[in-house]
């Protein structure tokens, strides 16, 4: 076993300009900034074989984007192999909205699908707060990335000394599923559960961390990547820059271990789901514009603190940054040789289908919204149409393609398997390969190296819903059996 070195580096990619925010079916312009929002990145070197992963706090991070970040490394610093760089989002959603792709063309949306049916003076337009020198377009924020997110890696690298580490784990109630299952066999995104027709969450949760701990040749603890299975976007419907719980958990282990301590935020399998817990229902404390966590019949409950709320993100942070504090006090040894093994695959992935039957039928029900429309099409008239004009693509997608390659990582560190997937993953998949993996600790990686959407299992297809609708994610369950299938190969075979 070799011994290696490890750099560490962490950037601001918090604008100095109001940002289009990410997510939502509503346009949000940021007012303020409620904690910074950073790239950090971790470059792993020995005997040759690298890894640098660069965690961003980012709704999603899309393969245009990872390509040319990629290649202003390979001009900065032509050591680092650009294929071994590994870059996540957090999903938080206070964060840039950005349009990237390698050769710099056009994404077709469904708010683009929604503008063929409708005629050009009625299209949308942004709204009048997104203009001016004080904003900084979409497109302008895909440079100030790709800069900022190329020079946290290229100073990681830099930063390589010997190191040694520690393997850490703990519990945190942080995820919940978010989808709610009814005596018809539907389910619900944010369903109400308090409802004669509930039957039950339709998947579990899963509050395993796993950590993995590095120091310095004085046995100084230099940096903590951290593994929480549930993205951080309990602030999601607010109109400020923030980098969610997250933050929080820096936060507080910096005021344990100091402001020079690294945190690589890495979330884990959660496509399904989300901070707040469904049963004990929690409302916002201040309005919110979502129709789908109205509750017409609240009860008050005795529970966390509203997950909405930024007090939400103290709470969750909190609890993730006390299981990392013990897990560091329980370390006992630091090694100094590890094997390691970084190893990078290309999936094709199964194309999710549509039929010519639900072809007509969305397109039926565009073209009658279309005719009704009064004045510009908005954010609400996209969220409307979004399921038709989704179906509407994947069906012209797909007489053009038949699979979506993917591109996977799967290491070894120590007795540490890690491995990644550019889906919003539903649990189940996470569980399956965790179960399975021959290492001791398997750390999973979603929202990496390409922005698929969601990767739904068979049972949530038949339900229905955000989430689980053709429209929300590239591919399906068989694309779902074979991701598994083909992670566990490659970790196996490293153990």
């Amino acid at each position: 076993m070799a011994k290696f070195k490890a750099g560490w580096a962490e950037v601001s990619i918090t604008p100095d300009k109001k940002i289009s925010l990410a997510g939502q079916f509503y346009e949000r312009i940021s007012e303020y900034v409620e904690t910074p929002i950073t790239a950090t990145a971790l470059a792993i070197e020995s005997e040759g074989e690298q890894a640098i992963l660069c965690s961003c706090d980012l709704t999603s991070i899309a393969m245009g984007l990872v390509e040319r970040v990629r290649e202003k490394v390979a001009e900065k610093e032509p050591e680092i192999d650009i294929s071994k760089i590994i870059i996540n989002a957090t999903h938080t959603h206070t964060s840039h909205t950005y349009k990237a792709t390698a050769d710099g063309a056009n994404v077709t949306t469904t708010k683009d699908i929604l503008n063929r049916y409708i005629p050009e003076e009625q299209h949308y337009k942004p709204l009048v707060s997104a203009k001016g020198d004080d904003y900084l377009k979409p497109a302008d924020a895909v440079v100030f990335l790709i800069e900022r997110i190329s020079e946290a890696i290229c100073k990681a690298w830099k930063n390589r000394k010997p190191a040694g580490y520690a393997q850490g784990f703990g519990r945190a109630a942080v995820g919940m599923c978010r989808r709610v299952c009814y005596s018809d066999g539907s389910a619900k995104m944010w369903g109400d559960a308090n409802s004669a027709a509930f039957t039950q969450l339709e998947g579990g949760n899963d509050s395993g961390i796993e950590m993995l701990f590095f120091y310095d040749e004085n046995k100084k603890l230099t940096g903590a990547a951290v593994n929480v299975n549930c993205p951080s976007q309990i602030l999601e419907h607010r109109s400020f820059i923030s980098s969610d719980y997250w933050g929080k958990v820096k936060m507080f282990l910096r005021e344990k271990y100091g402001d020079d301590l690294f945190v690589l935020s890495l979330g884990g399998p959660g496509g399904d789901q989300c901070p707040r817990d469904l049963i004990r229902w929690v409302n916002p404390d201040t309005p919110i514009n979502d129709p789908h966590v109205e509750r017409p019949d609240y009860i008050e409950r005795i529970a966390d603190p509203s997950m909405f709320e930024i007090k939400g993100t103290i709470k969750a942070g909190k609890r993730i940054a006390r299981e990392v504090i013990d897990a560091i006090e329980e370390v006992e040894e630091i090694k100094t040789d590890a094997p390691f093994v970084h190893k990078t695959i290309t999936l094709d992935m199964p194309l999710r289908r549509v039929t010519p039957k639900e072809f007509e039928e969305a397109e039926e029900k565009i073209k009658s919204y279309a005719e009704k429309l009064e004045g510009n099409a908005n954010f609400a008239d996209n969220a409307r149409m979004y399921v038709y004009a989704g179906t509407i693509l994947r069906y012209e997608e797909q007489h053009t393609m038949n699979v979506r390659p993917i591109e996977v990582h799967v290491l070894r560190f120590g007795d540490m398997a890690i491995a990644t997937n550019p889906y919003e993953l539903f649990l189940d998949y996470g569980n399956q390969i965790r179960a399975r993996s021959r290492a001791k600790q398997t750390t999973l990686i979603q929202l990496c190296n390409g922005a698929e959407g969601y990767l739904p299992t068979e049972k949530a297809e038949k339900a229905g819903h955000y989430s689980a609708y053709v429209t929300s994610g590239k591919t399906g369950h068989e694309g779902g059996d074979l991701l598994v299938r083909k992670t566990l190969e490659e970790i196996n075979s490293m153990f």
